[in-house]
């Protein structure tokens, strides 16, 4: 099946004036098209416009696209008002989690029509051409999607401009929409101090796993390693981390595969950054922090062993969030280790310092509060 087929199957269909009106639906998060929609404008009221999506009814804008914005914001206040039951983790994380589908899920029927060329005829609407272009490519047909979605897509273009500045590297990473910013420095530092093992010297060839920005890829090449293969399976991933090394000149040091986990051959340092929690994603986004049933993990662990040259290092970068979530315990990781063949060689910790650690209201605050995010130094075991 084409991707234009795909797209075509994606449709929204409502009735306007009398009149069957359909057009094609993106959704970046995964929600099937609303059934129900009805237009509106600027004389809708917050409280009918909740009221409305909480029943599962979408609300295609017509009137200034400027005081859809302001709609929006107020819908929001009254999400964030619904009270989320408490309860000990790890009920309680998935309470949470399913309080954000829910929220997101109403701030998503607030929906923005587009011409073909991703233009949007409202009054005082923004010309969203080059950041939608950047998500979804090139687009001849008119399409609907939500006005949240696109906040996004604008928001993840200016930090694509703007970029965000990496102190290990002296330099700036512009991430791509749908590829997770590294805005967490601590795991950064971490790669930047870890002594780098001796087989290096002799091999020096160093496997990125999971390579998202190429972040960690030019940091390896800035701590002079000869060649590192960074993979990863995400198109727009590669096409973000393609950008950034060849922004700092690191093409010849550095070489992208499209690759599930491992790239053929075996290496000297093998880095893997996983996602950090055991959890279902609910966008496209959210694959840089939740990993159902842990399979990036576990992968890694047990493919590590096969791909590393004798006495060479595989650096496993872990929060231990999901342990104070009650998600995994550490014993679990550890037999992880230890079935795959591997040993311990060391660990460096560091506390994460963004801003959630401090936010109190955050119904995960005790857990961020005792995080910590490490650098485990694995190796194979000896026989």
């Amino acid at each position: 099946m084409t991707a234009r087929k795909k797209e075509l199957d994606q449709t929204l269909k409502w009735n306007e004036s009398g009149s069957e009106m359909i057009a094609l639906w993106r959704s970046e998060s995964g929600h099937p098209p609303p059934r129900r929609v009805v237009a509106a404008d600027d004389s809708m009221k917050a409280d009918a416009a909740y009221r409305l999506a909480c029943e599962g009814t979408a609300l295609l804008w017509r009137g200034d696209f400027q005081n859809a914005r302001q709609l929006l914001n107020a819908m929001a206040r009254r999400a964030d008002r619904r009270p989320v039951k408490s309860a000990p983790m790890p009920e309680g994380f998935h309470l949470h989690r399913l309080a954000r589908s829910q929220r997101s899920r109403i701030l998503s029927m607030l929906l923005i029509p587009f011409d073909p060329g991703h233009v949007i005829r409202l009054r005082r609407a923004p010309d969203v051409r080059e950041a939608c272009l950047e998500a979804h490519g090139e687009s001849d047909l008119p399409y609907v999607a939500s006005l949240r979605e696109l906040l996004g897509i604008i928001g993840a273009h200016e930090w694509r401009k703007k970029g965000v500045f990496i102190r290990e590297l002296a330099e700036r990473i512009h991430p791509h929409y749908g590829v997770f910013s590294p805005v967490r420095g601590e795991y950064l530092e971490l790669v930047a101090k870890a002594p780098l093992p001796e087989a290096l010297k002799s091999h020096s060839i160093a496997f990125d796993i999971g390579t998202g920005t190429g972040v960690l890829a030019a940091l390896l090449a800035k701590r002079g390693i000869a060649r590192i293969i960074a993979t990863d399976q995400d198109e727009r991933a590669l096409a973000c981390a393609r950008e950034n090394i060849s922004g700092m000149g690191l093409e010849e040091k550095i070489e992208l595969v499209r690759k599930d986990l491992f790239p053929e051959g075996r290496a000297s340092l093998i880095v893997c950054n996983p996602p950090w929690v055991p959890a279902r994603p609910s966008s496209a986004l959210e694959h840089a922090v939740y990993d159902p049933e842990s399979r990036m993990l576990k992968g890694y662990l047990e493919g590590l062993a096969s791909h590393l040259e004798e006495k060479g290092e595989g650096w496993l970068i872990l929060s231990d969030l999901a342990e104070h979530l009650k998600l995994r315990e550490r014993s679990e990781l550890l037999a992880m280790i230890e079935n795959a063949g591997l040993a311990v060689f060391g660990k460096l910790d560091a506390r994460p310092h963004h801003p959630k650690v401090g936010d109190t209201a955050d119904a995960l605050h005790e857990a961020r509060r005792l995080e910590v995010t490490s650098l485990w130094r694995l190796g194979l075991r000896p026989r």
